[in-house]
């Protein structure tokens, strides 16, 4: 494995030690807070989960499941449904057209789209500025974030347009953003997902020397 990069499952730990400052001195977001707009797509564990811990933060959070909604005043849309139902989950919000997108699905079989990613194949019907995000953290530990000492990691890919808008939710959520290169990277995280599985239910942080 490569150097400065663990991973502990939270049967050895609550979550990776490191060197890393004090979840204290990360209470406060880098740069400029935003409150924002965010429509969230998708009701499960982790549109769910993200949509509360948003909330908390301040934000004005829409969460739309199956019926159709309008996301014409959102600042941001997060989707977060089974990768098979993309096209149709987008294509019940209105308003959704050019909008700044995160992407949180994941493929777990079956026949890939004809997309380099589904990041991209989410770029394709939004057409706004993406990025991929969430999908590389476990929705069921989000409730143990807060206890940890550390913010435990979140790997990213995005647009430069998406940069910044994610890395604060990121925050938002509890966790350190890790900048895993532009959205030609999203499908590497997509793929990381095998490695997660195989390692077990647990966090993850990043850190240079």
């Amino acid at each position: 494995m490569p150097a400065g990069i663990r991973l502990s499952t939270a049967a050895e730990a609550p979550f990776l030690q490191s060197r890393a400052p004090s979840a204290r001195n990360l209470a406060q977001p880098v740069g400029v807070r935003t409150c924002m707009n965010i429509t969230v797509i998708g009701r499960g564990n982790v549109g769910g989960s993200l949509a509360r811990l948003w909330r908390a933060a301040g934000h004005d959070v829409q969460e739309l499941g199956q019926e159709r909604g309008d996301a014409t005043n959102a600042d941001v849309l997060v989707l977060a449904v089974p990768w098979a139902a993309i096209p149709d989950a987008l294509e019940n919000v209105r308003g959704a057209t050019g909008k700044t997108t995160i992407d949180a699905t994941n493929f777990v079989r079956g026949e890939r789209p004809d997309f380099p990613s589904l990041a991209h194949q989410v770029k394709s019907i939004v057409g706004g500025a993406t990025a991929k995000a969430f999908n590389l953290n476990y929705a069921a530990l989000y409730d143990e974030v807060p206890k940890q000492d550390v913010r435990p990691g979140s790997l990213f890919a995005a647009e430069d347009e998406a940069r910044e808008v994610t890395e604060q939710l990121i925050r938002d959520a509890g966790l350190e953003p890790v900048y895993g290169g532009g959205l030609e990277n999203a499908r590497a995280l997509e793929d990381f997902l095998g490695v997660l599985f195989a390692w077990g239910r647990g966090f993850y942080r990043f850190w240079t020397p």
